[in-house]
């Protein structure tokens, strides 16, 4: 399979006009949670672009709670309208892709099998 490179380098692009404004400009209270975004990809024909966010939890848990995703998600629905334009600003494109968000459950996934990997070393006598 053909790969696009300029799928890639829109994606990036996009990841990094929407970190930049979470950072700077966008000052819903619903992005209080946010940690970053760890990825984006464009549809082959540039038509979407899926954001992959990580919502961050405090010091004492380890996962953020579905109400603090569901916050955080409803809080980029209400800046999509922004962010597109921005996007298609910077960018400079004809057609700016619709933006869908998506929570990113891989550090979750990963500190699951952290524990369990801590676990099994402790029931070994902590060989690895």
């Amino acid at each position: 399979m053909k790969r696009s490179y300029r799928k890639d380098r829109m994606a990036e692009e996009i990841r990094r006009i929407v970190s930049e404004l979470f950072l700077r400009e966008l000052k819903d209270p619903g992005f209080k949670r946010l940690a970053g975004i760890s990825d984006a990809e464009v549809t082959r024909d540039g038509s979407y672009a899926t954001l992959y966010i990580i919502v961050s939890c405090g010091p004492d848990r380890d996962a953020a709670d579905e109400s603090e995703k569901k916050e955080v998600l409803d809080a980029f629905h209400r800046a999509k309208g922004l962010l597109r334009q921005e996007i298609g600003t910077r960018l400079q494109l004809r057609h700016t892709p619709d933006l869908i968000f998506k929570i990113d459950a891989s550090s979750e996934y990963g500190r699951r099998m952290d524990h369990i990997f801590e676990v099994l070393r402790a029931e070994n006598g902590g060989e690895a």
